[in-house]
């Protein structure tokens, strides 16, 4: 599903990673557990087609990534990947609701359409009661599960989580990622989870160590 040959990218005099190889299968869950600073973000953004490699290749279900026009790789995001973030990053201005609608409607699916399937979504996450509520009234564990919710709903191949449950205390960790793992193992996704802490990579099928921008083990 994911590979990634030979990576090598700095900032500046900033060596971010260094001859970095790394295969994932679809429907695996990998952890790339490290240290602040040990280029596991990076990696991430890279494996997404955020960010581009100063050497080295990516390839997603076959196709190149890395040379891919900036057009593309954005439609790409859109269509075939989901993103949880630390905090979340719900549009303030929307409801949870339509924060869940939003890719949908970004791929031009019928807003009756988006909102049944945001719906379903929101039902299973126990978030339907609060879901016409804005990020900004409801608790940070709350607006989090809606943020996996978002990231699912269209089905994408593959899920990036970067520190899903790093702003959250370990109850709501732990329904995060509850929701996350399970709605993906449900639809069949990838998900590649960086994390810092030992308790999220227990959720992994696998996890990769990385430190100084390399992987070590």
């Amino acid at each position: 599903m994911l590979q990634a040959k030979n990576l090598n990218l700095r900032f500046g005099r900033t060596v971010a990673l260094d001859r970095v190889d790394i295969e994932i299968e679809a429907g695996e869950i990998v952890a790339v557990m490290g240290p602040s600073g040990s280029g596991k973000s990076t990696l991430l953004h890279l494996l997404a087609g955020i960010l581009r490699p100063d050497q080295g290749e990516i390839y997603f279900d076959g196709r190149q990534v890395h040379s891919l026009p900036d057009a593309t790789r954005s439609r790409l995001r859109l269509t075939s990947f989901g993103f949880v973030l630390q905090f979340g990053d719900l549009v303030p201005e929307l409801t949870l609701r339509e924060n869940v609608e939003l890719p949908l409607r970004l791929l031009n699916v019928r807003r009756s359409e988006a909102r049944r399937q945001a719906a379903s979504l929101l039902r299973q996450l126990d978030a339907l009661e609060f879901a016409d509520r804005r990020p900004g009234q409801v608790s940070g564990g709350q607006a989090q599960r809606v943020a996996v919710a978002r990231a699912l709903v269209h089905r994408p191949a593959v899920v990036f989580a970067d520190e899903p449950t790093g702003a959250l205390d370990s109850v709501n960790g732990e329904l995060v990622l509850d929701a996350l793992t399970g709605l993906a193992r449900q639809q069949g996704s990838t998900v590649v989870v960086v994390t810092h802490e030992a308790r999220v990579a227990a959720y992994a099928d696998r996890t990769v160590l990385m430190r100084d921008g390399r992987l070590v083990g």
